[in-house]
């Protein structure tokens, strides 16, 4: 049996970068972190932080929203800087006077804006927005207070689905831990009823033609399971809509549970109750810029080292 690998994302931990291991059993699951390999294929070069950035840049920084968003903004005129309509490529310096539909956008306080890292436990009944017509309780009702910016969900999880959501401020983080090209791993633990023949699994690792495409997943590991009720680990490199559920369905697979344990190198705490969050702290920021391909920001830029942060309303599992 394998040695327990220790979480680097666990409060801490000082541990280097581990190769990923298979779990072992439902009891015994061996954490996967961050590899080298992975670091090494998501990183890529940047512009540095300072005077006379681009405005997508800025904006994204400051989780006003996500860099396409604010490019499609300006091919639209949205946006003038000084009285004058921007164009792609333009740069934001120190003294210019940004409005976007007219209205002032105070962006000075985007360029010290300390980026902010949470893992937030979502239950399941809680949906992945702002608002709800439908009168159901969003994840950011439950998040602390934030100042000079705006949470932004890295991904989504569907209502029924429970489990780890990152939530950050800075939206150039946010774009480069969902883009597609990134193919960042997602990580879900399964419980499903029944027995399911090995044919349907390699179907599974090899391939099912969905209504939107091809779809698999890339790891599967059974982890046990008393009675009706079996436990998987499957493991998906895109963040489609409802896919492991859907790839489960297509063989007429019925999914009674579904948790998110890990969002690439980030690993859902085992003492991480539903309801609540945790920020990570300066070492386990510098390695989720490492593995985003983005340059840390200096420790003085990061806002301490908070383990635990209160929620504004409070649950146990």
């Amino acid at each position: 049996m394998n040695k327990r690998q220790r979480n680097p994302f666990a409060s801490g931990d000082k541990t280097k970068l581990n190769k990923i291991h298979k779990p072992q059993s439902r009891n015994d699951k061996v954490r996967p972190v961050v590899t080298k390999k992975s670091v090494q294929k998501h990183a890529g070069k940047t512009e540095l932080v300072g005077d006379g950035e681009r405005v997508q840049k800025v904006l994204a920084r400051g989780g006003v929203a996500s860099r396409r968003e604010i490019e499609r903004w300006i091919t639209e005129g949205r946006f003038k800087i000084n009285g004058v309509l921007v164009t792609q490529g333009a740069h934001l310096k120190t003294g210019d006077y940004l409005q976007l539909n007219e209205r002032v956008v105070h962006w000075e306080k985007f360029a010290v804006q300390p980026t902010r890292v949470l893992i937030y436990h979502k239950p399941a009944g809680e949906i992945v927005s702002r608002k709800d017509p439908q009168g159901r309780p969003t994840i950011f009702a439950k998040l602390p207070d934030i100042e000079t910016s705006r949470w932004i969900a890295v991904g989504r999880l569907d209502v029924n689905t429970s489990g780890l959501l990152l939530i950050t401020n800075n939206g150039e983080l946010a774009n480069k831990l969902m883009h597609p090209s990134s193919e960042v791993e997602r990580e879900y633990a399964v419980r499903i009823l029944g027995e399911v023949p090995d044919a349907k699994l390699d179907l599974l690792k090899q391939g099912v033609q969905l209504e939107d495409g091809l779809a698999k997943f890339d790891q599967m590991y059974f982890m046990g399971g008393e009675g009706a009720n079996k436990w998987y680990h499957v493991v998906v490199s895109e963040g489609r809509n409802r896919l492991v559920r859907r790839l489960w369905e297509s063989q007429n697979v019925v999914v009674s549970r579904l948790m998110r344990v890990r969002y690439g190198p980030v690993v859902l705490s085992d003492g991480l109750r539903t309801g609540k969050c945790q920020e990570l702290n300066v070492k386990e920021l510098e390695l989720l810029f490492e593995f985003a391909g983005l340059p840390a920001e200096t420790t003085s830029a990061v806002r301490g080292d908070k383990k635990d942060v209160k929620t504004k309303h409070p649950t146990s599992r």
